[in-house]
């Protein structure tokens, strides 16, 4: 209906300015008096000035036009934050919460409408960032880092939300504050330096030892023929150390390439165990130690990559032979659990050693990159620190998990737990994580 009367309207308009038109035509061209067409002209521009479309209120902004006329602009924000995934509050220029988001609400709880932001977001920097925005008008950002109850870094983005194309402060009734949680990228970035650090110092070390022995063997050693089989043993047995701690972080790195997709090859984990065992037996006798196979159930059918789940085995294994061998033997036992509903059966792969045992404090942090619980002792035992960690990624990789269960004297189990083949896709199955006990 408004549309049809806004069309009429234009074409009453039209004809109004055709008549004057024409009128002043015949003024000129048919010698009408001038008293009769002044008249008539008048009367035709007053009736154009009187048309609906004179005294029509000036176009919409283009955010007026998607609110409506004549409506409110805080519904359209409302409508765009509320599908952001990250916190977002529309606050006045008072700074009093207008609207927030549903990720909002996740972060913080439920949020009352109408409250100052400051009772919220109590970071004295984001009340900064607020103060900045509303004085120029201008888009403010901060990082912020809590303590409490956990370390997390946000950034905080204030933005004025006026007219669109006006970027005055009184133009901006409305402003939005924007969270991002920055506390992955942070402990990524962490990581990254600490990885860095922790192996340019692990290859420091032996190359510290190369260098000193070349030295030696280019100078006041050159013609000691005893001296020189030391030191060559000795420096062969550096570049092996150097050559074990490349391979584990070319294996890291390409088990860190593929984190992300499941394997989907179906398996049989008793024959992995066995061979194994058996590839571990030569460095069993060497240590003194007796390893024993116990399969309980089979077939063990699993969907996984056969070499990576040999290289977390044989890394378990051959840890339990290294810091166990004063127990003198180590124990590895497979079984398949009872299924229950909803959830998937469970493959559960234990190796024991009844050596001196982890103590409490260190069980968190065992899978940790370069971590060791006696650093002299692994170094000695030809340890890279990153024998854990490659088998935390594999498990990861194969949404399994890791148990640590040790006490000091009593020894260690280090239990492998994953999704039997026969039920593998079932919902509900565990997530992948390291529970220590």
């Amino acid at each position: 209906m408004l549309l049809a009367l806004a069309r009429r309207a234009d074409a009453a308009r039209v004809a109004l300015v055709v008549a004057a038109l024409v009128v002043a035509g015949f003024w000129i061209v048919a010698d009408v008096a001038p008293a009769t067409a002044g008249l008539g002209l008048a009367a035709i521009w007053v009736a154009i000035l009187a048309s609906p479309l004179a005294s029509a209120p000036p176009a919409a902004s283009p955010l007026r036009r998607v609110a409506g006329v004549g409506g409110d602009p805080l519904s359209v924000y409302a409508a765009v934050t509320d599908g952001l995934p990250d916190p977002c509050f529309l606050i006045d220029a008072k700074g009093l919460v207008r609207f927030k988001n549903k990720a909002a609400d996740a972060l913080l709880g439920g949020i009352e409408v109408g409250r100052p932001i400051s009772f919220l977001l109590r970071a004295p920097e984001i009340g900064e960032a607020i103060q900045r925005a509303q004085k120029t008008g201008s888009p403010a950002k901060v990082t912020v880092f809590e303590r409490v109850p956990a370390d997390r870094w946000f950034e905080a983005r204030v933005s004025p939300l006026g007219e669109l194309g006006e970027r005055r402060p009184d133009k901006a009734p409305v402003f939005l504050v924007l969270l991002r949680d920055l506390t992955e990228a942070q402990r990524v970035e962490r990581m990254r330096v600490d990885f860095v650090a922790n192996a340019s110092h692990e290859l420091r070390t032996p190359l510290a030892s190369l260098i000193g022995f070349i030295e030696t063997l280019q100078g006041p050693a050159r013609n000691d023929a005893q001296a020189r089989d030391r030191f060559l043993d000795i420096m062969a047995e550096q570049a092996r150390r150097m050559s074990r701690l490349i391979d584990d972080l070319m294996s890291l790195s390409r088990i860190e390439l593929k984190a992300h997709v499941r394997p989907e090859t179906v398996i049989d984990v008793a024959p992995i165990l066995e061979h194994v065992a058996d590839a571990m037996q030569p460095l069993a006798i060497d240590s003194g130690v007796a390893v024993t196979l116990d399969i309980k159930d089979r077939p063990l059918m699993a969907v996984g990559d056969r070499d990576e789940l040999a290289q977390v085995f044989q890394n378990l294994v051959h840890n339990a032979i290294k810091y166990g061998q004063t127990g003198g033997r180590v124990a590895v036992t497979a079984t398949l659990g009872p299924g229950q509903p909803g959830r998937a059966r469970r493959i559960a792969v234990s190796v024991r050693d009844w050596g001196a045992g982890i103590a409490p404090e260190h069980l968190p942090r065992l899978t940790e990159r370069f971590y060791r619980v006696d650093t002299a002792s692994s170094r000695e035992k030809g340890g890279t620190g990153l024998g854990l960690a490659i088998v935390k990624h594999i498990l990861n990789r194969h949404r399994a998990q890791l148990n640590i269960d040790s006490k000091p004297g009593e020894g260690a189990v280090f239990t492998v737990t994953l999704d039997s083949a026969e039920t593998v896709a079932k919902a509900g199955s565990p997530q992948p994580g390291i529970s220590n006990t």
